[in-house]
């Protein structure tokens, strides 16, 4: 099957007032990809995904979903194509006077008709998929942060959505936990045939996940490579690409 673009952004700027952040941002995401936003701290990979999460207008350029200019339409129109996305946010951002149950409960109770016993079997699902159904009863502040990062997951997957948008997902984590989110990603991709964009510094994660991406440069404030961050290690000759991959320090910032 030929590939199948879900995301697109072309020309894009992201600002806030008349600060740039990243101009000049072109990119494509593939259905089925694990895309990955990489770059140095600062260079605005965050801010790109909030934009892509529906957070934060474009000054200048189009971002499509499927055949739909996101930005073009209504509010409404904008709130039925961000029901196709799922986000887990670097923290989790669990509420702590819920517990997971209720947490995972909440965009169901909110966006759709469904039962409490139904509502109560699909958060059952969920938890289970993520390997998490023992903590249904219990509240963010007794299981451990790779357990919430989990949780975060599951309630990403409450609407069954066909995008999911990770920011950091393994910061925090120690190697062993990292991997085995890593693996979970993957078995998303795999199992349920989603579409992930990740933000990430993690090279290990990186290298072991995503199939594509974007380099953002905090100097330049413009995107300078694009490819799988294994293409990237291995063949690009851009010096802030190749020392980013190679975790070295950079002349010109090592100078300063």
């Amino acid at each position: 099957m030929p590939d199948q673009t879900v995301l697109s952004l072309r020309d894009v700027t992201l600002s806030f007032g008349p600060k740039i952040i990243q101009k000049n941002i072109s990119l494509d995401v593939r259905k089925g990809s694990i895309f990955a936003v990489m770059g140095g701290s600062g260079c605005g990979k965050s801010t790109l995904l909030k934009s892509m999460i529906g957070l934060l207008r474009p000054s200048v350029g189009e971002y499509h979903v499927g055949n739909e200019n996101y930005w073009a339409g209504t509010d409404a129109h904008r709130t039925d194509l961000n029901h196709r996305f799922g986000v887990l946010f670097q923290s989790g951002a669990l509420w702590s006077s819920m517990t997971i149950g209720e947490n995972i409960a909440l965009p169901l109770q909110m966006f759709t008709d469904l039962k409490p016993p139904v509502i109560r079997r699909l958060v059952e699902l969920k938890l289970g998929f993520v390997g998490m159904l023992q903590a249904i009863d219990l509240y963010p502040s007794e299981i451990s942060g790779g357990m919430r990062k989990r949780a975060g997951l599951a309630r990403a997957l409450a609407l069954d959505p066909d995008i999911l948008f990770f920011d950091e997902p393994s910061a925090g984590l120690d190697p062993i936990t990292s991997a085995r989110l890593d693996d979970l990603i993957l078995n998303l991709r795999d199992g349920l045939g989603a579409t992930i964009v990740i933000v990430s510094h993690e090279l290990s994660s990186l290298f072991h996940i995503a199939d594509d991406g974007i380099f953002l440069d905090a100097k330049t404030k413009i995107p300078i490579a694009h490819g799988s961050p294994r293409d990237l290690r291995d063949t690009c000759t851009d010096p802030q690409v190749h020392a980013f991959m190679h975790r070295e320090r950079d002349d010109e910032e090592g100078n300063t």
